[in-house]
């Protein structure tokens, strides 16, 4: 089985405006709301993509009703936790001439909401996949996702981490399966810059002696980076297409890497898949359907 876990979902308030103005009134062409957050994005895709999974987290008020309405219709099953005070927050996304955003903070979290969320996950086993992506939410310790790791570890269960600094360097001692930060995060973490695919393999590999088995390292339109468990280092360019929407095309990489890795055990061809399905995000205005992504396997 495969979990997700979203603490911070969102709703999407996606405008667009021809030409922002600053202190004037200005009109929407377009608007759009969705379901998002780094953990949700990744559900949705694995569901499009025909992998059966769960999307955990916390939701409150009538716009974590929304979240979970949305995320049904995409047909992912839920067991978020409710929560009985606050709202789960709106990020607001303005598309312009350039593209601007506002993200609310979202609801408190309280120490009786952490232990639920550990008795849920107390259900996972040997085999199991538990993907852990995102921002925390105010009130959650920032060793959280060490805590999760750490409570499942007997367990044998495969953890995937998509999270920046000091969330994802301080797991890394878990040995997570799979860990994606993308080229700008790898530099952050070792406050370098990274002039050449050289430089980001030889810090990619210093994420892996630190105890991650794959590493990878997504780079927008230049392609990714693959270093696996075992095997030398890979890049693969992305296909051909024009950029819509870079919202969750990360995520969609992960959903596509684990669909890939989990229908034929192969990590090289996970790795196609991965970067089959973050494209076909990029290139649409909503995430990757199967459809998409079939078609543009076939480039790589």
């Amino acid at each position: 089985m495969i979990n997700t876990i979203t603490l911070n979902p969102s709703l999407d308030y996606i405008l667009k405006v021809d030409k922002f103005n600053i202190d004037s009134l200005n009109r929407s062409e377009k608007e759009q709301i969705y379901a998002g957050g780094k953990g949700i994005n990744v559900s949705i895709v694995l569901n499009n993509l025909g992998v059966e999974n769960t999307a955990l987290g916390y939701v409150a008020g009538f716009t974590g009703d929304e979240i979970v309405k949305q995320v049904k219709e995409h047909g992912v099953n839920c067991d978020f936790i409710k929560l009985e005070e606050g709202l789960s927050r709106i990020n607001v996304k303005l598309k312009s001439l350039g593209e601007t955003e506002i993200n609310g903070s979202g609801p408190q979290i309280t120490s009786e909401n952490l232990e639920n969320l550990y008795e849920k996950l107390s259900y996972l086993k040997q085999g199991d996949y538990l993907i852990l992506s995102g921002s925390i939410p105010k009130g959650v310790p920032d060793d959280i996702y060490e805590n999760i790791m750490n409570r499942l570890l007997n367990k044998k269960v495969e953890f995937i981490v998509d999270a920046t600094k000091d969330l994802l360097l301080k797991v890394l001692k878990y040995k997570p399966f799979l860990i994606k930060p993308n080229h700008h995060e790898l530099a952050e973490m070792f406050n370098v810059e990274l002039k050449n695919d050289k430089d980001i393999i030889i810090y990619g590999k210093k994420l892996q002696e630190m105890g991650a088995k794959n590493v990878l390292i997504s780079m927008a339109g230049d392609g990714a980076i693959l270093l696996p468990e075992n095997g030398e280092p890979v890049k693969r360019e992305v296909p051909k297409g024009i950029l819509k929407n870079s919202v969750g095309a990360g995520d969609s990489m992960v959903a596509g890497f684990l669909a890939g890795y989990i229908k034929n055990n192969d990590i090289q061809e996970a790795f196609k898949m991965g970067i089959a399905t973050g494209s076909a995000s990029a290139f649409s205005e909503e995430l990757a359907t199967k459809e998409e992504v079939e078609n543009l396997l076939t480039q790589i």
